[in-house]
């Protein structure tokens, strides 16, 4: 008889523990759920896009604060209705809970606040309710956080966090009292939890992660991804505290250090498409890991260039071909000219002075156009007849598209390609620009035919198939396919910039190393 009471005992235990959050030996875990992929996201996810854009700069608009205090603290968010994977925690006593992105590219953790009353969005979305929790401490700090043309305000609050199995102290968070409707209405989480380094923290506020290991609530300084590769799959993955768990990779870690804390900012070199370089990155490029981007975003003559490869439909750019009618044959006797034996680095110098003398003198003869594009020791450089006009120019659409002509000559000089199917490519390529609101819609019957892309991280390549970087929606008539890549141009000397988001992190289980400065990637399993 007592031997069945254990049996029974022993069973319950079993399956309560089967239902809890799993933490072991300062490890836990939290279940992420994915959100399918849809049109009508999609289409809401453009919108944001446009409106962002017509503002001030998602990225890097935080860089003027980091150590140094101002009355408006600013964090870039980005398009988080194109994030698919997201979590539960618990804010207050009882814990009020909470759905939210778990988002490397921040630092402060937001949810809606029961104040909220002029904001549409705020009615969708769980509410944290200060009065019905017993551990609430008042901070009332205003804050206001910007992002394009429209901000999230609110004020600071402290209360206990619960965070899987673990509960955090004395956390401050963000009480958002007005959201943007048109970014927040339809999203399906209520908040972000930011895993961002505090330089980034909207009013240095600590963040949550940093206080699981002041607490002594995780063992080691680590975090890490595994998100779920199978579309059809119930769980979308997992994050990990504390560590990594071996049945989420395969393989050995490859670690690069990150180069500049704010971000989960690494350095990442040259990137193929098929076998061929773009030599876009060919001296570096910085890249950002970031879990709450759900594409791979890199420079627009790339991912151009990716479009065009994998046969994606983009939007033909006017600037495009009006600097290729224009300014194609200069800028391809002046690259042929100075592009002959470039492995010479004797002669390298002596090259881009001559480039830079004749793109003078032929600007002093075109009186309408006060830029070109010439290859400098730098990379490509703009020159303008007036000092006074130089930022302006730099800042023109058609400029862009002479530094993409350039680049993308460049290359095919080097593949020893002739002038006539040179720009052939060249127009099909300003053909397969990217939309500057959306994704790349690509045929689903061609995957078998698309080539793999390539990043080059710590010197080892790290390759995406088609099946990876592709995106499926609808099945039958009404499958929809869409490129993994979208444009995002950052200038020197920040850029050019890749952001690495959940389509390279599918296929690469991530681990985020607070402890030792770097972050490792390993085939996912």
């Amino acid at each position: 008889m007592g031997q069945k009471h254990f049996v029974v005992a022993f069973c319950l235990w079993a399956l309560t523990c089967s239902l809890l959050p799993s933490f072991s030996f300062g490890i836990m875990r939290i279940g992420l759920k994915k959100r399918p992929l849809d049109l009508h996201s999609i289409n809401a996810a453009k919108k944001v896009r446009e409106e962002l854009r017509s503002g001030r700069p998602m990225l890097g608009a935080l860089d003027q604060y980091i150590g140094k205090s101002s009355g408006e603290d600013i964090v870039p968010l980005k398009n988080y209705l194109d994030a698919q994977y997201f979590g539960e925690i618990g804010i207050g006593t009882p814990p009020q809970p909470f759905t939210v992105i778990f988002d490397t590219g921040s630092s402060n953790l937001w949810v809606p606040s029961s104040k909220c009353y002029f904001s549409l969005a705020c009615y969708t979305h769980n509410w944290y309710k200060a009065k019905k929790s017993k551990t609430y401490a008042k901070n009332g700090t205003s804050c206001k956080i910007s992002y394009g043309s429209g901000s999230i305000s609110g004020f600071f609050s402290q209360d206990t966090v619960k965070v899987g199995s673990v509960t955090v102290k004395h956390q401050d968070f963000i009480e958002a009292t007005r959201e943007g409707s048109l970014s927040f209405l339809s999203a399906k989480f209520d908040g972000i939890f930011g895993l961002g380094f505090q330089e980034i923290s909207v009013a240095n506020s600590v963040p949550v992660w940093y206080n699981m290991v002041e607490q002594g609530l995780i063992s080691e300084k680590v975090f890490s991804f595994w998100l779920n590769g199978d579309p059809k799959a119930k769980k979308g993955g997992e994050l990990v505290f504390g560590g990594v768990d071996p049945k989420h990779f395969k393989g050995d870690h490859t670690y690069v250090p990150v180069t500049q804390k704010g971000y989960w900012q690494i350095e990442m070199g040259d990137f193929f498409i098929g076998d061929l370089s773009t030599g876009v990155c060919e001296g570096g490029c910085a890249a950002i890991v970031d879990s709450g981007t759900s594409l791979l975003a890199g420079p627009t003559p790339v991912v151009a260039e990716i479009n065009h490869a994998i046969g994606a439909e983009g939007v033909l750019s006017v600037e495009c071909k009006e600097v290729v009618s224009q300014y194609g044959e200069v800028i391809w006797d002046l690259l042929v000219s100075g592009v002959g034996g470039i492995n010479s680095k004797n002669k390298q110098i002596r090259k881009i002075s001559f480039l830079k003398i004749h793109v003078l003198q032929y600007l002093s003869q075109t009186p309408k156009f006060t830029l070109n594009c010439v290859i400098g020791s730098a990379g490509i450089e703009m020159v303008t007849e007036k000092e006074e006009r130089e930022l302006s120019a730099k800042d023109t659409p058609l400029c862009s598209s002479c530094q993409m002509l350039v680049l993308w000559i460049q290359n095919q000089l080097k593949q020893k390609s002739t002038k006539e199917r040179v720009f052939n490519y060249v127009n099909q390529l300003c053909e397969s620009l990217p939309s500057p609101s959306g994704e790349s819609v690509i045929s689903c019957n061609s995957l078998s035919r698309m080539p793999n892309i390539t990043f080059t991280i710590a010197n080892k390549p790290f390759v995406l198939t088609p099946e990876q970087y592709v995106l499926r929606t609808g099945e039958g008539i009404t499958e929809v396919c869409l490129s993994g890549f979208i444009a995002f141009d950052v200038p020197p000397p920040r850029g050019p910039l890749w952001i690495l988001g959940d389509v390279f992190m599918r296929a690469y289980h991530t681990v985020f190393d607070y402890g030792n400065l770097q972050v490792g990637f390993a085939k996912a399993a």
